[in-house]
């Protein structure tokens, strides 16, 4: 479940390693790009070959069917985390392509444990789950805003030896959000360690339903520490 060709910022040296960032609704990779294209400016991850997929354009419920960039159809806002809210059709097409992108990755001489896999708002919602399902173990997974997708799915298809229990998972939240609401992430955040996974979760005083400063460079704390430069 693609949509346009993905948007890449390529490493500056050596490709040892790989970041694949999902929008949310209504966007596309273009709207994160400049986060690269700062780490660039400083010299920061010129190891790090960045993706920006595009989501299809699809009709969505909650808007009417108006057709926008989506992962999945959205049914409802009135309460994200319901599992009868969400379209798990749409949601394990773009599932499979993200692990396809991965797979991509790995077929270009990338280990997966050398694969970072992030998002924001429903770009984090799809990565946390595609990550939580994958079989590919990887060096990190980021939700941003978001929240957990089918969590009957990932109860049913997350075993104890699952490929990405011990990876760590960072997630950041907003306490002003208005459209996923901050109880939400909270919520996915204590639903995965009680399911024994490592999870982050940082909240952000005054932020509504976007990214800030303060958000972004915990995220490239993030990313540094799960995606060291190696040389060569």
């Amino acid at each position: 479940m693609s949509g346009p060709a993905s948007l890449v910022v390529p490493a500056l040296k050596k490709h040892t390693a790989t970041v694949i960032w999902a929008h949310g609704l209504g966007d596309s990779g273009a709207g994160w790009m400049p986060i690269a294209e700062n780490f660039r400016r400083r010299g920061k991850f010129e190891e790090v070959k960045f993706i920006f997929p595009n989501a299809p354009t699809i009709p969505i419920t909650v808007n009417g069917g108006f057709r926008m960039p989506a992962w999945y159809d959205i049914l409802g806002f009135s309460d994200l985390s319901r599992g009868d809210q969400h379209d798990q059709t749409g949601i394990l097409k773009s599932r499979d392509y993200f692990n396809t992108l991965i797979q991509s990755e790995i077929s270009a001489g990338i280990p997966s444990t050398r694969i970072l896999l992030g998002g924001f708002s429903q770009g984090g919602a799809i990565s946390l789950f595609t990550g939580l399902t994958t079989p590919y173990p990887l060096a990190g997974i980021v939700g941003l805003s978001s929240y957990l997708l089918l969590q009957h799915k990932v109860a049913e298809d997350v075993k104890s030896d699952a490929a990405n229990k011990n990876t760590s998972v960072f997630m950041g939240h907003g306490d002003a959000d208005p459209l996923v609401r901050t109880e939400w992430g909270r919520e996915t955040a204590e639903i995965l360690k009680g399911m024994g996974w490592k999870v982050d979760f940082r909240v952000y005083k005054g932020l509504a339903h976007g990214a800030d400063p303060k958000e972004i460079d915990d995220l490239e704390g993030f990313i540094a520490a799960r995606l060291p430069a190696v040389g060569g």
